[in-house]
């Protein structure tokens, strides 16, 4: 259980994708358990309103970073924006898809753009934070991931590909750096009660509950040393993929929901 953030990883925590939904619970999260927070997001007049909400409620230092965390000069710009402050956490919450369709019903740049989101800047975010976390000997990140990384799935072609990547990096970084004071987490989420998930759903919503954006933050940081993987929600969440016992074959009939017409 890790209820003392600053104590075991340093005094400032950062939020990519920090302004609603999962993202903003982390932030909640964080600032209620002493840790000062860096809230990164696009959207300026929502970062600054969020923002100003954790700084009245829990009295804890917050910075702003507005950047779009698709462009390929992000994770350079928000090193040098917070140069001056000793990183203990790194969540990496950005990389949601708000529109599910079939592969060749988005253009290539929309593609483009969650490869760049969701795993070269994922990936330069572990290099640039985790390294000074290495040489120091504290620290963690968080990478979500989700459960569409369990197999390929339709309409879920390149999501679920990103996600896979993000679950993979997590667990090898934890390899890597398992010893090192710098725990690794990456944090498998299903259905999320997020703005990000209803806009998915549409006006029909979800025929099963949605879990609690609160209930996920404050419970991967207390498991924020049980890495590699936290899967929440499962019966195990340090065990493997739900879907383990199916041939790959099935189970990517299983994740496009049994809609697959090709031949066996």
């Amino acid at each position: 259980m890790t209820a003392d953030l600053t104590g075991t990883y340093g005094p400032w925590g950062v939020v990519a994708g920090g302004s609603d939904g999962v993202g903003a619970a982390f932030a909640h999260a964080m600032a209620a358990r002493g840790m000062n927070v860096v809230l990164v997001a696009r959207r300026v007049p929502v970062l600054e309103a969020f923002a100003d909400e954790v700084r009245s409620r829990h009295n804890v230092e917050v910075r702003t970073v507005a950047l779009d965390l698709s462009t390929s000069t992000a994770l350079s710009e928000l090193v040098t924006a917070m140069s001056d402050l000793d990183i203990g956490l790194f969540v990496y919450n950005a990389g949601g898809d708000d529109r599910s369709a079939d592969f060749l019903d988005k253009d290539l740049d929309t593609h483009l753009s969650l490869v760049h989101r969701n795993c070269t800047n994922v990936l330069e975010a572990a290099y640039r934070f985790g390294g000074p976390m290495v040489e120091r000997g504290r620290g963690a990140m968080v990478l979500l991931t989700s459960g569409a990384a369990w197999a390929g799935g339709a309409h879920l072609a390149a999501y679920g590909a990103t996600k896979a990547f993000d679950l993979i990096l997590a667990e090898g970084l934890w390899a890597e750096w398992s010893g090192s004071g710098v725990d690794v987490l990456g944090l498998v989420l299903s259905a999320t009660d997020t703005p990000s998930m209803h806009r998915v759903l549409g006006p029909a919503g979800s025929t099963r509950p949605l879990a609690d954006p609160a209930d996920v933050a404050n419970e991967a940081l207390d498991h924020l040393g049980d890495g590699p993987t936290w899967i929440f929600g499962a019966e195990n969440p340090t065990g493997g993929s739900p879907l383990g016992a199916l041939s790959r074959r099935d189970a990517v009939v299983m994740m496009s929901g049994g809609k697959v017409s090709a031949p066996r």
